[in-house]
């Protein structure tokens, strides 16, 4: 290994990649990283130096508060490479705000700008060549901080760590998605950590979607913990609702969280003519609109999986198959969105940022 300092961040280069072990048309998506990660640590109220180096496991002491006091966060992004190898992020300040919005509600330290970004794009030029052109091609990129103070009195860490891992990916979701409508479980409560990235909130989601898997479902569709009368997400993505011509989607809140897709969707549908109407969206309206035939489409939104069109709906052990749509909004709209991403399209809104 080789180490040099670039922007003040040390970079210490792999001897050799695993690139060439990579079969990038059959990515199993996050299962598969880079030649290199960026790390970052907080110790003693003040941010350390950062690295990038070799992809590799690291040592945590067994009393780290990560282990015991779920004082952990995330985000999920992604780059593209278009057809002049140039090299694409969309929306990554809207990833920042987000993760120090979820930094701040776990009681844990906001990481600097230059700190998120500039790591950011040191890592992503260094791994460039794992990026790969056109549609269906990206980079997922995993931010994540964890607390790695020790001890296991129940307060927050002193101590943490903030490191980016980089997978090359494809589709998040393969074949038709089936989803139960839950009646008990629900993701997220008010006053609760719904509206951040913690990985709390999706543990917590394990044990009733594999209930709905067992059943033959891919997923859930979270409910609010009050009434269990209003639909919130679709597993981890936000979610749409087609009633015939107008989407609907719930507003974001405590419990529900504030996806850049889900933003970016509903604002291309505006650009676009479609009608969209942000607010709570009842179970009982869309069992209503199944029934009566109005009920076009639902699908999901989120980083991983962009646009997933969702197939039909369980709801009180009654099945709602929805109609096979050749012209769908949810088509519409991935398509659009992914050719802004790729540069294949105008970005009229200026979200893509050049690398």
């Amino acid at each position: 290994m080789n180490a040099t300092q670039t922007n003040k961040i040390e970079i210490i280069k792999a001897t050799t990649s695993k690139i060439n072990e990579v079969d990038f048309d059959n990515l199993s998506f996050g299962s598969v990283f880079t030649d290199h990660l960026f790390e970052c640590d907080y110790i003693n109220g003040e941010w350390q130096k950062p690295v990038i180096k070799p992809y590799a496991p690291f040592l945590l002491d067994p009393s780290a508060k990560v282990f015991h006091y779920g004082q952990a966060i995330f985000e999920g992004m992604k780059a593209y490479k278009d057809e002049q190898d140039a090299i694409w992020l969309f929306r990554p300040d809207e990833n920042y705000k987000r993760f120090n919005h979820s930094a701040v509600r776990m009681a844990m330290p906001e990481v600097p700008e230059e700190i998120f970004m500039e790591g950011l794009k040191q890592l992503l030029k260094l791994d460039e060549a794992w990026i790969k052109k056109g549609i269906g091609n990206t980079m997922y990129i995993r931010p994540f901080l964890i607390a790695t103070g020790f001890g296991v009195i129940a307060n927050p860490s002193d101590d943490y760590k903030f490191m980016i891992i980089l997978s090359p990916a494809k589709s998040y979701y393969s074949g038709e998605v089936k989803v139960l409508i839950a009646e008990h479980f629900s993701r997220a409560a008010n006053g609760g950590i719904g509206a951040a990235k913690a990985g709390g909130n999706y543990a917590g989601q394990f044990y009733p979607t594999n209930l709905a898997n067992k059943a033959g479902f891919q997923q859930v569709i979270w409910t609010d913990d009050a009434t269990h009368t209003m639909l919130e997400e679709a597993g981890t993505m936000n979610v749409f609702f087609r009633i015939n011509d107008t989407l609907y989607t719930a507003p974001t809140s405590e419990r529900i969280l504030d996806g850049v897709t889900r933003k970016s969707l509903i604002e291309m549908a505006k650009r676009d003519g479609i009608d969209v109407e942000v607010r709570p969206v009842l179970v009982s309206e869309i069992v209503a609109a199944a029934n009566n035939g109005s009920l076009k489409e639902i699908f999901g939104a989120g980083t991983a999986a962009v646009v997933n069109p969702i197939v039909g709906f369980s709801y009180q052990n009654i099945y709602y198959e929805l109609p096979k749509l050749k012209n769908s909004f949810a088509n519409q709209l991935k398509e659009n969105l992914t050719k802004i991403q790729h540069k294949l399209a105008y970005d009229t809104f200026g979200w893509t940022v050049k690398l």
